[in-house]
């Protein structure tokens, strides 16, 4: 922290030394920061005008997806990309001053640490040398019971001096009782105890216009008696509070564009930093020491400069936002009458077509019309059942309707034919050789040894069997295709 907060010090330290004041010194602060960030200013000021004249598309994305705020933002971020915006351009340059002020409070409360490069061993030797323990009591910089705990912590082991040098403002205190007088004593002392310590040692005038900037404003300025110095160190945070405010309004005026569109949001946000604003400036002026306020109100009025200058030169930048944002406005206004033409003629058309179609009946779907091509609803029913085969059934789609047979009569005609090759065997084997049967084991039956004539009648008998069958199985045939048809 103390490498980043050094180059403050050392030009805060470079004015003090150029003109021996304080307040001045942080006037001069406060002019050269709000110069070396101009340009961060004017980026930011283009920014803002950028952020605005997207205004419209924003709430109009918010009017499409505002329920569905996952797929808002994710359209909100494809319109920064495509219009190639950044929108926190705006918000992150105008924290730097803030950060500037934070690194300046750290500088003005340990002046020893950063204005005279005295290291921890070293203060705390100081304020032995001050009696620090006596006096801090004595000016209410310290409760007695503060002392008292301290005082245990030294006993315990848990601290190594009563001056803590990082707590509060102890280190301004302790650099308000270095004075002329006792500068050389301690000095030599320092030298003594830590080689060329006592050579950075010098007096600090806090002085600036009669206040004493080391001290810190109260709202009871009349408890240690009315005095210009108290009264003037209660003016001062009201004053920096005022500057601040009349800094907003400036701002407000100069961004043209604020006031060219209608962006509630924005025009919310900034009635919220107009007043936020002032009073952290108060607030801010109340609990830190006086020379802040000095450096806040030098900021502000650099600030209100800057403004005019900006307005001045993106002044082209304005009137093309002003511009764009009327043209949009209008095609927008274009586009929504339009689209209300559209939808009165599409209204008119469907109310000239019922009063035409009032009044006819529409016409009733043939039943003997197929619903498919090739589909005859006929071929489907079954007896009573008109769709028994399915709505879309067509007979010769594979290649023709496949006969239904009575599996009793097909297991009759293969028995049948079975018989008749039996027979042919009987017949062939009755007129081979007799000598070639001669050995007993290969004899047959007497029965199977049948004439010729017997043979060829039963197989006469078998071919007639399995033509009646075949002629029964055609009838059964022609039978169920007559009742298909009659059905």
């Amino acid at each position: 922290m103390g490498i980043f907060l050094q180059p403050f010090a050392w030009l805060l330290l470079f004015f003090y030394n150029l003109f021996n004041s304080y307040g001045l010194a942080l006037i001069l602060f406060g002019v050269v920061i709000k110069l070396v960030l101009f340009p961060v200013t004017l980026k930011s000021k283009k920014s803002m005008i950028q952020t605005t004249m997207l205004s419209s598309k924003m709430q109009q994305l918010q009017k499409q997806y505002g329920k569905d705020k996952e797929r808002y933002n994710l359209e909100l971020q494809k319109l920064y990309q495509r219009e190639k915006v950044n929108p926190m351009g705006g918000c992150l340059w105008s924290l730097i001053p803030m950060v500037v002020l934070i690194a300046l409070f750290g500088i003005i409360r340990e002046p020893l640490t950063y204005f005279m490069h005295l290291s921890v061993e070293q203060i705390q030797a100081l304020a032995a040398q001050l009696d620090w323990e006596t006096v801090s009591v004595a000016n209410g910089w310290l409760s007695q019971s503060a002392m008292d705990k301290l005082r245990e912590q030294l006993a315990d082991g848990k601290i190594t001096s009563l001056f803590q040098h990082n707590v509060g403002y102890n280190q301004m205190y302790l650099v308000s009782m270095i004075n002329s007088e006792n500068l050389a004593s301690l000095q030599s002392f320092l030298n003594g105890q830590f080689a060329g310590a006592g050579d950075n040692l010098f007096v600090m005038n806090f002085q600036f216009l009669g206040l004493d900037l080391s001290k810190i404003p109260t709202w009871k300025f009349w408890a240690g008696g009315v005095s210009p110095s108290s009264l003037g160190l209660f003016v001062l945070p009201i004053a920096s509070t005022a500057v601040s405010y009349l800094s907003m309004k400036v701002s407000m005026a100069t961004n043209q564009m604020n006031s060219g569109t209608e962006n509630k949001q924005m025009d919310q946000t900034n009635k919220m930093m107009m007043w936020m604003m002032p009073l952290m400036s108060l607030w801010i002026g109340f609990t830190v020491p006086a020379g802040l306020s000095v450096y806040w109100i030098s900021q502000y009025f650099m600030q209100m400069i800057q403004e005019v200058i900006c307005g001045k030169m993106l002044k082209k930048d304005y009137e093309a936002a002003r511009e764009a944002a009327a043209k949009r406005d209008a095609e927008e206004k274009a586009e929504e009458k339009r689209r209300k033409e559209e939808a009165r003629l599409e209204r008119q058309r469907r109310i000239e077509e019922e009063k035409k179609n009032r009044g006819k009946k529409k016409p009733k779907k043939k039943e003997d019309e197929p619903d498919h091509e090739g589909v005859n609803k006929a071929d489907s029913r079954e007896g009573l059942r008109a769709y028994a085969r399915g709505r879309s059934y067509i007979p010769g789609r594979y290649g023709g309707v496949t006969p239904y047979t009575d599996p009793n009569q097909l297991f009759q005609a293969m028995r049948a034919a079975e018989a008749g090759k039996k027979g042919k065997k009987k017949a062939g084997k009755a007129e081979e050789p007799q000598e070639e049967k001669e050995a007993p084991q290969f004899q047959k039956p007497q029965e199977s040894q049948e004439p010729e004539g017997e043979t060829v009648v039963i197989q006469e008998e078998a071919a007639v069997e399995a033509e009646e069958i075949e002629v029964e199985v055609e009838e059964i045939e022609i039978e169920v295709d007559e009742e298909d048809k009659e059905g």
